[in-house]
């Protein structure tokens, strides 16, 4: 059941009079079509006509049902009271305080454009299916709104990308689009004795400590590290750190060297930063 309008609805006159409990009417030939036209009404619809507009009898109805020119209606709407009408009294389609309130109370009253009783529970959505509206209960704790095609109304809750926090004290969150995961803000130390050390992915955010009376070379492989990530080094032993490409990758540094820059001294720190694919910059204290 909706409740429908006309703008070019015309307005017409009671074929014989109307008691005060009659439930139907009927109007002059002919004019049931024109009082409803551009409405699109279909029984089971409101439509609302004012009989002996603008007068001491003024009534309201909502008619309900239509057959030609008779009309099954319900009287006494709008705070108006149902009375007996002549034959010959106007019909008319108006709009009245009943249907604005119907629009205006929609989220407050039991009945409305969209009932209050529609949401039930804090937090709950209104939503629709292809054909109707339908409430969508507010999710658990914790989810996200998620667009769902396989649900009815287009839209679910589901859980959110945040992991668990246990276990992961001194870590941030790191996402991805609709992944995330904890990852260190604390730097882990390793250690390297030999007098040559190549990079590796799980170098990555660590501080690797050179530790050899030797000199060092550091080689930074190809297709191991991606834009933004970054290790560190540094010299703990007598022997100078040199950082090298392995032939594919290229450094760029502020060191003498260039390409291939040095630590300056012992306890000499310095961060490989991949810049771009096989593109990496080296920044500390180089000599």
């Amino acid at each position: 059941m909706a409740r429908v309008y006309s703008s070019t609805s015309v307005a017409t006159t009671l074929a014989a009079s109307l008691s005060n409990i009659a439930t139907s009417l009927t109007v002059t030939s002919g004019g049931g079509g024109p009082l409803i036209q551009g409405s699109g009404f279909t029984n089971g619809d409101i439509f609302t006509i004012a009989i002996d507009p603008d007068t001491q009898t003024e009534e309201i109805c909502f008619v309900t049902a239509n057959s030609g020119d008779i009309f099954t209606i319900t009287r006494a709407q709008a705070g108006s009271s149902a009375v007996a009408h002549a034959s010959g009294a106007t019909v008319r389609h108006v709009l009245t305080s009943s249907d604005l309130n119907f629009f205006r109370d929609g989220a407050t009253a039991a009945t409305g454009a969209i009932p209050a009783s529609t949401l039930t529970t804090k937090g709950d959505l209104l939503t629709r299916t292809t054909a109707t509206l339908q409430r969508l209960a507010i999710g658990a704790n914790g989810t996200v709104l998620t667009a769902d095609s396989t649900a009815s109304v287009g839209v679910s809750w589901a859980t959110g990308p945040v992991p668990s926090q246990t276990g992961n004290s001194g870590k941030y969150l790191k996402t991805n689009g609709t992944t995330a995961s904890w990852d260190n803000v604390d730097i882990t130390v390793s250690t390297a004795t030999g007098t040559t050390y190549s990079l590796a992915s799980t170098d990555v955010n660590k501080l690797v400590q050179l530790n050899n009376a030797n000199p060092v070379t550091v080689t930074v492989p190809a297709s191991t590290f991606t834009a933004g990530q970054q290790v560190n080094i540094q010299q703990i032993g007598a022997g100078q750190v040199t950082v090298q490409g392995d032939g594919t990758t290229t450094l760029t540094s502020t060191g003498a060297s260039g390409p291939t820059p040095k630590t300056r001294a012992q306890y000499s720190a310095a961060t490989v930063v991949c810049v771009s694919s096989n593109n990496f910059t080296v920044i500390g204290d180089l000599s």
